[in-house]
């Protein structure tokens, strides 16, 4: 997503926030801890957040903040938020699906499938797995809440975005390095549409929302709106406080435009992750590491929680919203949540560490 909000990422990985719990029997997970965290990390950071645990066949959720400045309101405990470059592993999964098809092949240049659009050394599984050297188009554009003001509302083209990158030599020669890039998922989505003949959105309808029933996510196009129980997002644009909640995504359209819920991206991850969504040879793939991507896979991080536990997913960050949807690889541990930016400007990272200590280890 946005530079700032990628360095917001790298720097805690993501907000999480809590102050009700509900929802289940037993845990080893400590939720009183869990909740410490999350009170804490809204008290310095975020407006208000919800998280969603599983420990085995047991699970809860939590919430913290309001979810409107200045209302007693509380954060919708399966509200609707946005989760930013989560949409990653949807747009991965169909080309995944398509590859397990034969109707793409991975290690295929793009420009069998797009000519003419990018460099013609860079193949699928480059783009998919961000080491394809392309300029990330992102980092052209400002996602603060004072510049983000002036294109908050404008439409884009997937064409325009790939412009912005293509315009720019590439960054180093494909397949040598590793670095995080929304222009590739967005040229993913293109290449969905090209092979299929159909909207980008339709397909992951198709072909991962409905077989699942993930009834509250939506990939919205032009729609500025959040449909649905959500939180609000702030930020300050011109010395004042605004709200940042509604905006057009399709600034990061297949790169990361999701609308989804905590329930809903368990599910998903939970289907992926045990081979219900692709075929044997793909899910081999899925979360296959290199020496050059030494920490992700196909469209999903396989990385380690700060006290060593590996962990499987992908974090969003997108102007006022934060993402973290991660669990081990055999699904005992998972945590799915979503904090929306506050005006706050201390520093969770100790209670957010504190937090995915507990969960995960």
């Amino acid at each position: 997503m946005g530079t700032r909000l990628l360095a917001t990422l790298t720097a805690f990985s993501l907000l999480f926030t809590g102050t009700a719990v509900a929802d289940v029997t037993q845990t080893s997970v400590d939720r009183k801890i869990v909740q410490e965290g999350l009170d804490e990390i809204t008290r310095l950071r975020a407006q208000g957040a919800q998280v969603r645990v599983a420990d085995g066949r047991d699970r809860f959720t939590a919430r913290s903040g309001t979810a409107e400045l200045n209302s007693s309101r509380p954060v919708p405990i399966i509200g609707r938020f946005r989760a930013g470059s989560v949409t990653k592993s949807f747009t991965s999964t169909v080309v995944l699906q398509l590859a397990g098809e034969g109707k793409v092949e991975l290690d295929a240049p793009v420009d069998r499938y797009l000519p003419g659009l990018i460099d013609k050394r860079i193949t699928v599984r480059q783009l998919l797995q961000m080491t394809g050297g392309l300029y990330n188009y992102t980092n052209s554009l400002s996602f603060d809440p004072e510049g983000f003001e002036e294109i908050r509302y404008k439409h884009w083209e997937p064409e325009d975005l790939v412009a912005i990158a293509t315009v720019k030599p590439l960054q180093f020669e494909p397949g040598t390095k590793w670095e995080y890039n929304n222009t590739n998922y967005v040229i993913l989505g293109l290449l969905i549409e090209k092979v299929t003949g159909k909207q980008y959105e339709k397909v992951v309808g198709q072909r991962v929302l409905k077989p699942l029933h993930l009834n509250d996510t939506t990939f919205p196009g032009d729609d500025t709106n959040i449909h649905g129980p959500h939180a609000h997002s702030y930020g300050l644009v011109k010395g004042r406080p605004a709200d940042t909640t509604y905006w057009n995504p399709s600034v990061f359209w297949a790169a990361g435009d999701v609308i989804s819920t905590t329930r809903d991206l368990d599910a998903y991850f939970s289907a992926l992750l045990t081979g219900r969504l692709l075929r044997p040879a793909q899910q081999a793939e899925l979360t296959r590491t290199t020496p050059v991507s030494t920490e992700y896979g196909l469209g999903l991080f396989v990385e380690k929680a700060p006290c060593g536990t590996t962990i499987v997913g992908h974090p969003g960050g997108v102007p006022g919203s934060l993402t973290y949807a991660y669990q081990t690889p055999d699904l005992k541990r998972r945590v799915q949540f979503s904090a929306t930016d506050g005006l706050g400007t201390g520093d969770p990272t100790p209670a957010y560490e504190k937090l995915i200590n507990e969960i995960f280890c």
